[in-house]
């Protein structure tokens, strides 16, 4: 009997460097978005490979289809707020501000992305220096405090950090920042 492995299947295996099949998991899924519910369950497997590469792959697929991550969003934030796994922690710093959020929840993810702020790995503070930046587009009123974090990340943080930072207080620079009464609408 041939059975089919599942795509978590092709995500097992190698080494933490490696995103192993994760390129081809994405191929086969933007062809058959159904397997989608399917790698936000990989976000808890058991096997810490599955767990990275299936956040890769949430990552990347989300890019251009951010209303997938709309069923997952209660998920996403509560599995955000308890990972340890640094490279689960990056993934999720770059997908959590491509959910549709209400004011609390953008209160909530700004407080998850702060404390990874203080993970020991240089690439989650990066990324979620990105999601902070990036949370301030569905919630303006978060850019004044944000700035600021910004700001002093990018006087004392990694040089990736202080690149990054750069960037993102230019780009909160040039975003017109909307009035009172566009905010209401």
């Amino acid at each position: 009997m041939n059975v089919q492995p599942t795509i978590l299947d092709k995500l097992r295996g190698g080494d933490r460097r490696s995103i192993g099949r994760s390129n081809e998991v994405v191929t086969i899924v933007r062809r058959q978005p159904t397997l989608f519910p399917d790698l936000i369950e990989g976000l808890r497997h058991a096997d810490e490979l599955v767990r990275i590469r299936a956040a890769d792959a949430v990552e990347k697929l989300t890019i251009k289809n951010p209303e997938w991550l709309r069923p997952f969003r209660v998920q996403l934030i509560k599995l955000a707020a308890t990972a340890e796994q640094p490279e689960l922690r990056w993934h999720l710093a770059q997908v959590l501000p491509r959910l549709e959020l209400s004011r609390r929840d953008c209160l909530i993810v700004a407080a998850v992305l702060r404390r990874y702020l203080k993970d020991h790995s240089r690439i989650v503070k990066t990324f979620s220096m990105q999601g902070l930046a990036d949370l301030t587009r569905q919630d303006p009123s978060l850019r004044s405090s944000i700035r600021r974090l910004l700001s002093s990340l990018t006087k004392t943080g990694s040089a990736a950090m202080k690149s990054r930072g750069r960037k993102l207080l230019a780009r909160l620079r040039a975003e017109k920042v909307p009035s009172h009464s566009e905010v209401a609408t």
